[in-house]
């Protein structure tokens, strides 16, 4: 038979029927996982090629060759004719990779070249290995983008097929998976290898770039069905997902003298993105050396001028070499930010000091262009630090100690701007991750703040020349967060079982206080009546609720219990009405023993209430006239100890039975069930949108009128209150706020939401936000000679 790619009109039956194998296997919740995704995914494929026409028609109107294009208009003919096919085995491997997935048949998707159409063993060309170049890059930047989103819906989906190991390379809607499946569609098109890489650029463009929002959706759906609904949104240290091809072959060799190298994981998107970032930084700092080849001996910070012999990387290591031995001491009495910020300010002086010191000439030196900007750019890097609010005071002027030994590993390689991997950044960001969680409430013992002070001491101490002191001591600074970690998950799933138990308790309690009121509030009864549903009925009402729920038989017929009891002591004026409460009695004495054995009615309290009853029957019976009051009346009137023991031996939820009922509170609080009003909010305004955005993991600092700061962690948003419970980094709860209450915070400044990016990051960033901003600023003045270098 011939292949499929040339007689697409052939459908293979057997293959079809495999597609549809394990279809009927698929949970419930794999099915809807696989509906949500399938159907956004392949709307966005539709999109693609919507937009395929336009692109190509684009590059052809800028063709330089008539055959050139050509070749353009010849795949946009070849996509109009095919796209439907195309659209159509797309759909069907994705729909496979989810059969398979539920089948555990599911292999990790690779980025292999393509099989051939021809038979036989055949050597890689250029043009398979530019697709799958294409496809391997276009994979690697998504999943880096999509890490924080595609980690939950890894674990979850682990839920759903029993617990076996899900990865991003084998998650059927993963953008490996999702990768694999377009390229083995468009092998149906037989066009150039140009506009094959044109239209993956398109896929990237369309389809890898919006599968956020479809991950958001299944992670949202996935929480809503109860699927590991108190996972962390970002992963843990410990789970960095393995290299796409093993140790990056550029990573740094041989820096100490030893020959120790530091192999880091190398992940090519992220890499590319910092590249890019460093570059761009380079860039703009070596714009302020534009004007020193105009000016007449324009120096530099190193106090030379053109021309000057150059410092050579030894000199200014050995320098700081003897600047971080004698600054140790210096720096570990700096604890105050501003002692640290003074430190990091005198350091590029003091370096030029000691340099001229160790010359073994008398000869003028100056410092390169390139490495006074490293010795500026880790200046600047750690000025932000000491004003980032993420990072309490006493962690900010911790980390500005480790000024000198970053200019070291900046001078010696500089993938330390350049890659998220090198060990050294990792390891700031992983101690900046810790510390934007520290207090002095919540490490009260001191354990985190000297674990912390530890490492940061170990790296002034110990490295010279070997970057691997990095890589040692981030392995054990990892452990020692991943062992807390484990126990704070453990209290903080306490804090919100115990929260959520509350709340269960106070929605019950004003439950049972709305049926009661219902039936009693505004009408004259008897007192005993109203002292029977007020206080030790509606905390039966109450523990009916918690243990059985509103859909049990035993809450209906308490409820028909309270209809009944009240009918039974109103007046009756004939004798069909007197027949049938005699015949009531029995069973609304059954009902209401039950109740009262129930909520841990002492037995010599149950035989008087009973006795009461039977006394006021009695007398309704024989047509006596009998007392009646309002429910406000009689409840003011028992304010005080009440009636209902709170012994609670006899109940398996003692909680439950308190001191004052759900009915007296709500009527001693003027009427009111609830606890208090309902929060009036503004939901166009923006910190009200702000807090509504939060995801659990976030990190905010709360501020009091005494100026005491307290770090805490959303941990869970109530499904019945939507509060927000607040953990500290022990998992111990801390508060918990209305929507309302924390956007008013937001607004008076008193709660700050901190940010999730990770140090180095966020201190790139605005790196680059300065520099341009003093480019700009040079541009606009046009000043005459040298751009003063940027404070450090």
């Amino acid at each position: 038979m011939t292949a499929a790619k040339d007689t697409p009109n052939v459908v293979d039956l057997p293959s079809r029927q495999n597609l549809g194998s394990g279809a009927d296997r698929l949970g419930d919740l794999l099915k809807l996982v696989r509906g949500i995704s399938l159907k956004r995914i392949n709307g966005l494929v539709g999109t693609l090629f919507e937009n395929v026409d336009d692109a190509l028609f684009d590059l052809a109107e800028r063709a330089g060759s008539n055959a050139i294009q050509t070749e353009f208009f010849d795949g946009m003919r070849e996509v109009r004719k095919k796209r439907q096919l195309v659209e159509r085995l797309f759909q069907e491997h994705a729909t496979k990779a989810f059969s398979e997935f539920a089948d555990g048949k599911l292999k990790p998707a690779k980025s292999e070249v393509a099989p051939q159409g021809s038979a036989g063993l055949s050597l890689v060309d250029d043009v398979e290995l530019e697709e799958s170049l294409a496809v391997t890059s276009m994979v690697a930047k998504a999943e880096n983008r999509l890490q924080r989103s595609l980690y939950p819906v890894n674990l979850r989906l682990a839920v759903l097929i029993g617990g076996g190991k899900v990865e991003d390379a084998n998650n059927p809607i993963g953008p490996a998976v999702l990768g694999n499946a377009f390229r083995y569609s468009i092998l149906e098109f037989d066009v150039n290898v140009q506009v094959k890489l044109i239209i993956y650029k398109l896929f990237d463009r369309y389809v890898m770039a919006a599968l956020d929002p479809i991950y958001e959706e299944v992670n949202s759906e996935l929480v809503r069905a109860g699927v590991l609904p108190q996972i962390r949104h970002s992963m843990p240290h410990g789970d960095r997902p393995p290299p796409p091809a093993g140790l990056d072959p550029r990573t740094s060799h041989g820096m100490g003298h030893s020959g120790h190298s530091a192999p880091t994981y190398y992940d090519p998107a992220a890499n590319a993105l910092q590249a890019e970032i460093y570059n761009t930084v380079r860039s703009l700092m070596a714009n302020r050396h534009a004007g020193e080849n105009y000016a007449n001996g324009g120096g530099d910070s190193g106090g030379g001028g053109i021309g000057l012999p150059g410092l050579s990387p030894t000199d200014l290591l050995s320098a700081l070499t003897i600047l971080q031995s004698q600054s140790i001491a210096m720096q570990a009495k700096a604890d105050s930010v501003s002692d640290a910020a003074q430190a990091v300010q005198q350091i590029k002086r003091e370096l030029l000091d000691q340099v001229s010191r160790l010359s073994d000439d008398t000869k003028e030196r100056r410092v390169s262009n390139a490495d006074e900007d490293t010795i500026d750019l880790v200046g600047m890097l750690f000025e932000y630090i000491l004003q980032d609010r993420n990072l309490p005071a006493q962690m900010q002027a911790l980390f500005g100690r480790l000024q000198i030994p970053y200019l070291k590993v900046a001078i010696l390689d500089k993938h330390l701007f350049a890659q998220k991997s090198h060990p050294a950044r990792r390891l700031l960001d992983a101690l900046a991750e810790a510390g934007k969680s520290w207090s002095e409430e919540s490490d009260r013992d001191q354990r985190l703040y000297g674990r912390i002070k530890a490492a940061v001491e170990t790296v002034l101490r110990d490295f010279d020349d070997d970057v691997g002191v990095f890589e040692r001591e981030l392995a054990g600074f990892t452990d020692f967060v991943d062992q807390h970690h484990k126990r704070a998950e453990l209290a903080e799933q306490r804090a919100a079982e115990a929260t959520r138990g509350r709340e269960k308790l106070q929605e019950a309690r004003r439950t049972s206080a709305r049926e009661i009121l219902k039936r009693i509030d505004g009408r004259n009864l008897p007192p005993i009546v109203h002292t029977v549903l007020s206080r030790p009925w509606a905390n039966y009402l109450v523990l009916t609720l918690l243990r059985q729920g509103e859909g049990s038989d035993e809450w209906r017929n308490a409820l028909r219990f309270a209809d009944e009891f009240v009918w039974s002591a109103q007046p009756k004026t004939n004798e069909s009405e007197h027949t049938r409460l005699r015949a009531l009695l029995p069973q609304l004495e059954k009902a209401l023993r039950h109740g009262l054995t129930t909520v841990a009615y002492h037995e010599s309290d149950v035989k008087q209430l009973m006795q009461e009853l039977s006394q006021f029957y009695r007398r309704l019976l024989d047509g006596q006239k009998v007392e009646t009051k309002t429910a406000q009346e009689v409840i003011e009137g028992n304010a005080g100890p009440a009636a209902v023991d709170a012994d609670g031996s006899g109940s398996p939820e003692p909680a439950a039975v308190v001191t004052q009922s759900p009915v007296e509170e709500a009527v001693l609080n003027a009427g009111s069930v609830e606890d208090t009003a309902a929060d009036v909010l503004e939901e166009n305004d923006e910190h009200v949108r702000a807090v509504r955005e939060l995801k659990v993991g976030t990190w905010i600092e709360f501020v009091d009128a005494g100026d005491n700061r307290e770090r805490a962690k959303l941990s869970w948003i109530s499904p019945i209150s939507a509060k927000y419970l607040f953990v500290n980094r022990r998992g111990l709860k801390v508060c918990d706020k209305t929507v309302a209450m924390l956007a008013s915070e937001l607004r008076l400044g008193t709660a700050t939401v901190l940010e999730e990016v990770p140090l180095f990051d966020r201190a790139l960033d605005a790196i680059v936000a300065r520099l341009r901003h003093a480019s700009d600023e040079a541009e606009s003045t046009a000043p005459v000679g040298p751009v003063a270098p940027a404070a450090t």
